[in-house]
């Protein structure tokens, strides 16, 4: 008679253990709005959404695919400097560091593709270097 309560219990805890998964901009409304501003570089609809949606980019930005690419390559793509400073000052140092699928961070994909001079990539240094100078958040 124990058992079930418990049974129950364990059933109802499991049910909220979530995998994180990749959205595509296809699959999720959020990820497409996230998509759509950043490639319009619509910096203040981009703040707005994610407020409105109670989410942190750097919580999520793992998780976003926009037409196969991260969201700060999309900026890159679509010349969104604003929005593209915008996304690489909330992310984390970590988040900035750690390679995608091809093996290049997003600093080396940058420099790589003709990206070096851009403001994006210059907002990306500097949250780096501020991070080597021991003033990470």
């Amino acid at each position: 008679m124990r058992l079930m309560p418990v049974a129950l219990a364990a059933l109802i805890g499991f049910s909220y253990v979530s995998v994180p998964t990749t959205a595509k901009a296809e699959a999720d409304p959020l990820v497409a709005s996230i998509c759509d501003y950043v490639k319009a570089n619509d910096k203040n609809r981009l703040r707005k959404k994610l407020k409105e949606s109670r989410v942190k980019l750097r919580q999520v930005y793992s998780g976003i695919s926009c037409d196969g690419q991260s969201l700060l390559r999309t900026a890159y793509a679509a010349n969104a400097n604003d929005a593209g400073e915008f996304v690489a000052k909330r992310l984390s140092v970590n988040e900035l560091s750690v390679p995608e699928a091809d093996g290049m961070t997003i600093q080396a994909w940058a420099e790589a593709n003709g990206h070096g001079a851009s403001p994006i990539t210059t907002a990306v240094k500097e949250r780096l270097g501020a991070a080597a100078g021991g003033e990470e958040e």
